[in-house]
């Protein structure tokens, strides 16, 4: 019994001298991100039917593939923001007949599709002049895209596009990144034009 105890001693005391070191609380919080700051240029390419602003930090790729379909022809795009790891994914149809109803329900659907983890989808109606109008969508939680939103001229055009992140959602460490971009994404649609 003895040496039993001396034994287990011994390795109480073996252990408390292993950890050389003060024990140190590991404080929760998010790394700080450094900002870009704000300036934009003019997208009006040749064969697009649109043109627009967007932030000189972000870059345009038009060699879009949907499903192994090259989009290119269809003037669709994506505005990636390299330091940020954000894309604003964009889709533009021409519109045929009696279209429009489909495409607007289409964007509502893709909106709604984020339902199991939103907290709340609002919708706001907006008009940019020069028959520009669309709607604006803000999803909150941890969704995988806070900001989506389309914008037609009601016959001829429907530009559609939301934003994603190239890393799992999570509603508090995106939240100032989704608050940066949400001004870029509104100064877009502001000076959204067809062409």
């Amino acid at each position: 019994m003895f040496r039993l105890l001396v034994c287990f001693s011994f390795c109480v005391l073996l252990l408390f001298n292993a950890c050389n070191s003060p024990f140190a609380s590991k404080h929760k919080g998010y790394a700080a991100i450094e900002f870009p700051t704000k300036s934009y240029q003019v997208f009006n390419e040749k064969g697009y039917p649109y043109t627009f602003e967007y932030p000189s930090y972000a870059q345009i790729d038009n060699n879009v593939n949907y499903f192994g379909a090259s989009k290119k022809t269809d003037s669709w795009i994506n505005i990636h923001f390299p330091s940020l790891g954000a894309t604003i994914y964009v889709s533009y149809s021409k519109m045929k007949a009696q279209q429009l109803d489909t495409l607007i329900k289409d964007a509502y659907t893709f909106a709604n599709n984020h339902n199991s983890k939103a907290s709340f989808i609002s919708d706001s109606l907006f008009s940019a002049g020069q028959g520009v109008e669309g709607v604006f969508f803000h999803i909150g939680g941890d969704v995988a895209t806070s900001y989506q939103f389309f914008l037609t001229d009601s016959t001829t055009h429907f530009f559609r596009g939301a934003l994603y992140f190239d890393t799992t959602p999570n509603e508090d460490s995106l939240a100032p990144v989704n608050a940066f971009l949400y001004k870029d994404l509104k100064h877009l649609v502001t000076t959204f034009r067809w062409k």
